[in-house]
């Protein structure tokens, strides 16, 4: 047993992609019922999908999972905190720039 990287599988997938005043977003949609966990990759095939402004665009496609393993799932999971906290700062001082 790998305790690094669990055995990858191909999967189809669905990709909605969209770029308007209201919208801009990219999501894919595994097929089955494949949940992704912390540490896990996943790789989408195909060409780049280029989307106009004020265009939307579904396309179906596959997909390589590749599922973590223990230890880096769990090494993941204890390191996503502290990245998570470089994203914001907290200051109770009450000086004013």
């Amino acid at each position: 047993m790998n305790l690094l990287r669990q055995p990858s599988f191909d999967t189809p997938c669905r990709i909605q992609v969209e770029q308007s005043e209201a919208h801009f977003h990219a999501h894919v949609e595994l097929d089955g019922d494949v949940a992704i966990q912390p540490g896990d990759k996943v790789r989408v095939h195909g060409d780049p999908i280029i989307v106009g402004f004020g265009e939307s665009i579904l396309i179906q496609r596959m997909a390589t999972v590749h599922p973590a393993g223990p230890l880096l799932r769990a090494w993941t999971k204890l390191t996503a905190m502290g990245e998570l906290k470089e994203l914001y700062e907290v200051s109770f001082t009450t000086s004013r720039w």
